[in-house]
């Protein structure tokens, strides 16, 4: 069952979405390097081709005000002296913003934005060349020769043809003078006009001195003139292309403008487009040795579905690891327990590499959302009034998509901050012997299961003094809390919701909104955020990132009677103390571990008072959250296992304590603590109610969990 038309332009229109935004992206770098090159030819020459293809593929979606607009910027792009615009790679810039609005109005049914500023940018371009253009015109338009030049077989072929009831074509197809390959271009414009019909005759022969500059051809095709014009329109390839019809009995004719044939191109029903298109793209990719069914578009649900059964496989692997070993004991001398032991790790050695397969399609190179902030920084430099420069390193470290994605808001709110925030103007920096430009640094590296993003600036810093006066201001904290904050505590003052240091509201800062979408979203991530500065010589923001929210490796405890987990990652060491060991400083809990003070944030309720409870034992697994060590009193070890984290139900489970849970091989549930607000829980409350509050919520999760998930009995 074949689709319908509908369906079909349906189709193609996602697929341009998705693939305009390559292309957008690619005309901010062009614009980007052309504004620090100008005058570049081949800068100009590739924003062109960029604009070129964009214009084909909305053409071939029916998006005709995009399409004619590409159209008119390509006319512009084309004009041999363009280069020479020093304002250029701005107009390149701000199409690529028209071009998105456009875009973005397409796909949401929108009301579709004003284009008439930029036509009249593109239009200043154009009116440059004057008489030149005009003059250049003129002398380029090719004149068809009479119908003396082709032989009598040719003209039969031209007669039977038009007896079929198939038009006749004369096309005069010039070479662009910049191609390096002019017969290859010769055969590639010959194979463009034979997919639109009967080749009948080529003109001049592929030796002769005229090869390189133009080749004529006469075509039998019931294909439209415009249609046969965009299949000769090869980037690189092709130069300009004139194409008439030939009326039956006459003599060959001037041939139409190429003016004439872009306006029927215009007009064209969009099932012709898609043709054109189609073969058009098809000629791209074979003039660059692109390889293009070796790549394959898969939607994102489509391999979390997949990876949703490896999950499945995993915890059925351990289900049957576990009756293997209780085999094993009811049965020790059974000759199967071996087969089985063998067995089964063959089948885990097959389901790891199956989950490393399926991890690996779901991980993109963070370069992807680095390439968007060139832009970002250059905007809002200009708006700032500073002189910036952003340096980028690590963009091929790969990491989850769904973290990757959701990780573009928060990081832009981190680099619009470090040049509005951090970076000083000119002046500023020359009195402070800095150069006038600024920097930035964007860097992305792998540390065992995690990825850390760094945002770095070599600006004034973040004053501590400052952010303790400003929060006194906004009535975060008293004048006397402030004054016990240490230098970490001050820092994470500025992801409070509203807390601003900018003196006034400007387009860029001053709103006291974004450091704390960073944290929430970072929350929701599994994620931490480190500042580290220098006053005078710079801030570093530190995003520490797992590698995936799929699978994690994690460490089991129990509290309580209850089995919890945590990511493995996290735990710096576990150390044993007495209850005697632990003291209060400042009204909570600590532990002097070595030469180190410890804050402990205890999960459970203390033990009743009695005459041995300063001796009891006690486990303090010593974690990192944002960069500071904590100590989670725990009661009991179970050990390390491979987790495949479970999403709760938020109606349900309505606690940011808790970021997943998962099952046992055992059909155990085990919760997996969120440690960021476990830590924050704690430091909100005095010890003496921190620990029953977050018992208490726990063991009520726990016990909720058991019941939602269909565990019969047992402790969960």
């Amino acid at each position: 069952m074949t689709n319908s038309p509908d369906d079909r332009g349906a189709e193609l229109r996602e697929l341009f979405f998705e693939t305009s935004q390559e292309l957008l992206q690619a005309l901010n770098e062009e614009a980007l390097a052309l504004e620090k090159r100008p005058g570049d030819v081949e800068m100009v020459r590739s924003i062109r081709r960029t604009v070129h293809t964009l214009k084909g593929d909305s053409a071939a979606c029916g998006l005709r005000e995009l399409s004619e607009l590409a159209h008119a910027f390509e006319d512009a792009l084309a004009w041999e002296g363009a280069a020479a615009d020093s304002s250029l790679g701005e107009i390149a810039l701000t199409a690529a913003d028209v071009f998105a609005e456009l875009i973005a109005a397409y796909q949401h049914g929108a009301q579709m934005p004003q284009t008439s500023p930029l036509e009249a940018r593109i239009k200043q371009i154009t009116s440059k060349s004057g008489s030149q253009q005009a003059e250049k015109a003129k002398r380029a338009k090719l004149t068809a020769p009479t119908d003396e030049n082709w032989s009598d077989a040719e003209k039969r072929s031209i007669v039977e043809a038009q007896a079929r009831g198939l038009d006749v074509y004369h096309v005069v197809a010039g070479i662009d003078p910049h191609c390096a390959m002019p017969i290859a271009a010769r055969q590639l414009l010959q194979n463009a006009v034979a997919l639109a019909g009967k080749v009948l005759a080529v003109r001049p022969e592929a030796k002769s001195p005229a090869a390189s500059k133009q080749v004529e051809f006469l075509v039998a095709s019931s294909d439209a003139p415009a249609s046969i014009t965009a299949r000769c329109q090869i980037p690189t390839i092709s130069g300009e292309i004139h194409i008439v019809r030939l009326e039956p009995g006459e003599a060959l004719a001037e041939p139409l403008e190429s003016g004439q044939t872009a306006e029927a191109a215009s007009e064209r029903p969009p099932e012709l487009n898609n043709t054109e298109a189609a073969s058009s793209q098809k000629l791209n990719d074979s003039s660059t040795g692109t390889t293009s069914e070796n790549i394959l578009r898969v939607d994102a649900g489509r391999i979390d579905a997949v990876l949703n059964l490896v999950g499945e496989l995993i915890i059925a692997k351990s289900m049957l690891q576990q009756a293997v070993v209780e085999l094993g004991h009811s049965y020790p001398k059974d000759p199967l327990k071996g087969r089985f032991s063998d067995a089964m790790s063959f089948q885990a050695r097959v389901l790891n590499d199956l989950q490393r397969s399926v991890m690996k399609i779901r991980m993109v190179p963070v370069e992807h959302l680095f390439r968007r902030f060139p832009r970002l920084v250059r905007d809002v430099a200009r708006q700032c009034d500073r002189e910036v420069e952003l340096v980028i390193s690590g963009q091929d470290t790969d990491l989850d998509k769904g973290i990757l994605d959701s990780l573009a808001e928060p990081l832009t709110h981190l680099v619009r901050n470090a040049v509005s925030h951090g970076i000083e103007t000119s002046e500023e920096r020359a009195k402070a012997g800095k150069t006038a430009q600024g920097t930035i640094r964007l860097n992305a590296y792998h540390q065992g299961n995690q990825v850390f993003v760094e945002v770095s600036d070599d600006g004034r810093g973040i004053s501590s003094d400052k952010i303790r006066q400003r929060a006194i201001q906004l009535g975060f904290v008293s004048a006397e809390e402030a004054s016990r904050l240490n230098e970490a505590e001050t820092l994470d003052l500025i992801f409070r919701p509203g807390f601003s240091t900018a003196e006034r509201v400007t387009e860029v800062s001053g709103r006291g909104v974004g450091m704390d979408v960073v944290q929430s979203v970072l929350k929701r991530l599994k994620a931490t955020i480190g500042v580290e500065t220098r006053p005078g010589q710079g801030t570093t923001f530190r995003l520490k990132l797992p590698l995936t929210l799929a699978i994690i490796k994690a460490l089991l405890f129990w509290v309580e009677q209850r089995l919890y987990a945590i990511p493995l990652s996290a735990v710096v060491e576990i150390a044993r103390a007495n209850e005697a060991d632990v003291h209060q400083v400042d009204n909570y809990e600590v532990l002097q571990l070595r030469n180190q003070v410890l804050p402990l944030v205890r999960l459970g309720n203390p033990s009743p008072i009695g005459g041995d409870r300063k001796l009891q034992k006690l486990f303090v697994l010593v974690i990192t959250v944002s960069e500071r060590k904590f100590g989670l009193i725990v009661n009991g070890l179970e050990g390390e296992e491979e987790l495949v984290i479970k999403a709760l139900d938020d109606q349900t489970f309505n606690t940011d304590m808790v970021s997943g849970a998962s099952i046992l091989g055992d059909g155990r549930v085990v919760l997996i603590l969120n440690l960021p607000a476990v830590v924050e829980h704690a430091a909100k409350s005095r010890p003496q109610k921190s620990g029953a509050a977050a018992a208490g919520l726990l063991l009520t999760y726990a016990d909720r969990m058991r019941m939602a998930m269909g565990t019969a009995g047992g402790q969960a």
